[in-house]
């Protein structure tokens, strides 16, 4: 029989993590991507997801919103199993290709795809949503732009300012900053953290950018499809003894390339 042990008076219980994930994975063809790994993302901060190309970070994201094919082991998302039908509101998902239509200005690609997320909205009310994500991406100034006219940056802020409708509960960034110049990626940077911590929003951003993981409340770094640390970059600097994450990183490599070599010659 198992023994229940009751919470003490006044304490609340810890919030349930957005994503949980336990022997997740995906095989496609030949290849295993993602090889059984187990990770969580807490509600209310920025997860960064970090690893050389190739590493699986895109295959696991893809994973989180529902639309990879042959994915086992379990994998819950805000409660409900990924891919469950009631989270296609409550997620944003910016893939690294800007998916926008070029023949439309700025915002009629973002008050298109407002209007396929809510249909019931009036026009005046969705006017004033896609006002606010064209401030909260500072793109307000190129709304009538035609989008196959942007810079490649800009181009990605539109994707962004689509997954930002209707205030998501969970963003998934698939490497929002790559290509951009550095005034660029500190202004997203800041927005990011303004809407975690103003909003209550958790956001999972993926890089291969290593500074990028300092700005992280917490980080998953990926290697080979497996998972070498879930961890606050402070206590993966500890934990190796390493004066930045990249350094940290490198540690953790040297240390799994060193085990499986281990495994390996005592076969």
């Amino acid at each position: 029989m198992m023994n229940y042990v009751a919470e003490p008076p006044g304490t609340t219980p810890a919030p349930e993590p957005a994503v949980q994930a336990e022997a997740l994975t995906v095989v496609r063809g030949p290849r295993t991507v993602l090889r059984g790994i187990d990770f969580t993302v807490p509600r209310g901060q920025i997860t960064g997801l970090l690893g050389p190309s190739g590493c699986g970070k895109s295959t696991l994201m893809r994973s989180i919103v529902g639309t990879q094919a042959k994915v086992t082991g379990t994998l819950n998302v805000l409660g409900r199993p990924a891919g469950h039908p009631t989270l296609r509101t409550r997620i944003g998902y910016v893939t690294q290709a800007p998916s926008i239509y070029n023949d439309l200005t700025v915002r009629q690609n973002i008050d298109y795809f407002a209007a396929i997320l809510d249909p019931g909205r009036t026009a005046a009310t969705r006017r004033h949503e896609v006002d606010r994500v064209l401030t909260d991406v500072d793109l307000a100034t190129h709304a009538d732009a035609l989008a196959g006219n942007l810079s490649g940056g800009q181009r990605s802020r539109v994707s962004l300012a689509v997954a930002l409708l209707g205030t998501p509960e969970l963003l998934v960034l698939d490497e929002p900053t790559v290509g951009l110049d550095p005034v660029l990626r500190r202004d997203l940077w800041t927005l990011f953290h303004d809407i975690a911590a103003s909003r209550g929003a958790t956001l999972l951003i993926s890089s291969h950018v290593m500074d990028e993981a300092e700005r992280c409340h917490r980080l998953l770094l990926m290697r080979e499809g497996e998972v070498l640390a879930d961890d606050t970059p402070d206590a993966l600097r500890t934990r190796t003894g390493s004066d930045t994450v990249e350094a940290a990183f490198l540690h953790l490599v040297d240390e799994a390339v060193a085990t499986a070599h281990q495994k390996e010659t005592t076969r």
